[in-house]
């Protein structure tokens, strides 16, 4: 049986279009069946199985066809994910090609090293960015800066609602009372 090329195109918002991927693939030299040709519009921060094209996709193919992508930001909204996506469609027999990587083979040995190299990366680039977060808080506390959402209810007006709340006011009427949600006369309460 002869492998089938699929493409894969997303956009993120509906005045975007996917007629460029599209060409580039043709450009690639994948000769595509229009009924193979999966378009869609959606974030990409949404999980590549979440989609509904791409799930859809995804139940169409079968082991040894191809699914085509011109970079690797279509098959996930990260490393992670892009990664879990391959294996899946690989453990499947389905051979996943990304052009902006070369059109190497993703579930090939050369492509698994460069998913390997791409994962470690964007695994350091998370930890750079927790641990620039963490030393920028603590610079904030150092300076006495105090973090977090301002309060919007005064010191007076907490104590006020403990008082109110001790007598039996509602969560309901006190919330209407000071233009806030009941969830933060319920914070009010907890801070005592």
């Amino acid at each position: 049986m002869m492998s089938r090329p699929f493409a894969y195109c997303r956009v993120s918002t509906g005045d975007q279009t996917t007629d460029n991927q599209v060409r580039e693939i043709e450009g690639a030299g994948f000769a595509l069946d229009p009924k193979r040709i999966v378009t869609e519009t959606v974030s990409g921060s949404i999980a590549a199985m979440e989609r509904k094209g791409f799930a859809k996709l995804v139940d169409r193919l079968e082991g040894g066809d191809i699914l085509i992508v011109t970079k690797l930001d279509r098959l996930g909204r990260n490393a992670m994910d892009v990664r879990a996506t391959v294996d899946r469609l690989a453990k499947d027999g389905v051979r996943v090609h990304c052009l902006a990587l070369g059109g190497v083979d993703l579930t090939s040995p050369a492509g698994k090293m460069t998913m390997g190299v791409i994962a470690a990366v964007a695994e350091f680039e998370r930890d750079l960015l927790i641990e620039r977060t963490q030393s920028g808080l603590s610079r904030a506390k150092a300076a006495g800066k105090t973090l977090g959402r301002p309060m919007v209810l005064t010191n007076e007006q907490q104590q006020a609602i403990r008082s109110a709340r001790a007598a039996g006011a509602s969560l309901g009427v006190l919330a209407k009372q000071y233009s806030v949600s009941r969830a933060a006369i319920q914070r009010v309460e907890k801070r005592t």
